[in-house]
């Protein structure tokens, strides 16, 4: 069930499955932009039994506030620091998407005796210069009539392999709905956070486990990108995912469930 508290000056909502057991770990879940925490509905399954599992939607999206003005990754770890606060977590095991992947280097970079590990799915630490006038161009598109409808087509296109939008029809219309129905607000602000991504040099500071999972037919952050936080961390793992694309838990979810899982393990 969907809960809010107030933090860092907005209500935030969130979900927590599990008995909450002091004795079992904490996993945050923190989704991608024009998602929300029901992106994650294939591993609160999965990890529920076993762990305190804590999914919540980023500011500007799902039930949290969506306040006008440009975001910052900085202010969403400000949120996520509050949330953990309310719930008096004090560590936990960190699994971000995309824009969740980027919250979750700031936080391991801000609040390192609060991330336990970290897990980086389908995302980057830098965008490329010729990658903004790509998001000035969809925050221009979703300033219209058909506000974030307008750019729901192309995300699909990025997010799903050709083969998985036909046969998962039913998926591919929830995560649609998900799309049309984020506030303007919420994707202007988050995607001025993503265009002002640069952490690569920042990244030897992170000292806690790394897993880097990437789908293998991501166009919107490839391999490539992948693959240059895991040189850039020492010692993360890596698995790349075949027959996925940008929402390789959702397209993949087994592969994505083991591979956390495998992580996971080798930590206790």
């Amino acid at each position: 069930m969907l809960k809010h508290l107030h933090g860092n000056g907005i209500e935030i909502a969130y979900r927590i499955d599990g008995d909450r057991s002091p004795y079992r770990p904490w996993l945050v879940f923190s989704h991608s932009l024009a998602c929300d925490h029901t992106m994650w509905n294939p591993q609160i399954d999965a990890f529920k039994r076993a762990c305190n599992v804590l999914c919540y939607d980023t500011r500007g999206h799902g039930g949290t506030s969506a306040p006008a003005g440009d975001y910052t990754l900085d202010l969403l770890v400000d949120d996520l620091r509050a949330l953990l606060d309310a719930l008096h977590i004090d560590h936990c095991h960190f699994v971000g998407l995309s824009l969740g992947g980027m919250i979750g280097q700031v936080a391991a970079l801000r609040m390192p005796m609060r991330i336990a590990s970290l897990t980086l799915a389908d995302t980057s630490s830098r965008t490329p210069p010729e990658m903004k006038p790509v998001w000035a161009e969809r925050v221009a598109s979703v300033k219209g009539a058909a506000a974030v409808g307008a750019v729901a087509a192309a995300t699909l296109e990025r997010w799903f392999t050709p083969g998985y939008r036909i046969a998962h029809a039913d998926v591919i219309k929830h995560i649609e709905g998900l799309i049309r129905a984020t506030p303007v607000n919420g994707y202007v602000g988050c995607a001025h956070a993503i265009a002002g991504l640069n952490l690569t040099h920042r990244l030897q500071d992170i000292r806690c486990p790394v897993l880097v999972i990437v789908g293998a037919e991501d166009p919107g952050t490839p391999p490539a990108m992948a693959e240059t936080i895991v040189q850039a961390v020492e010692h993360a793992r890596y698995q790349k995912i075949a027959n996925a694309a940008h929402l390789s838990n959702i397209e993949q979810p087994e592969a994505f469930n083991a591979a956390l899982r495998d992580f996971l393990t080798a930590l206790d």
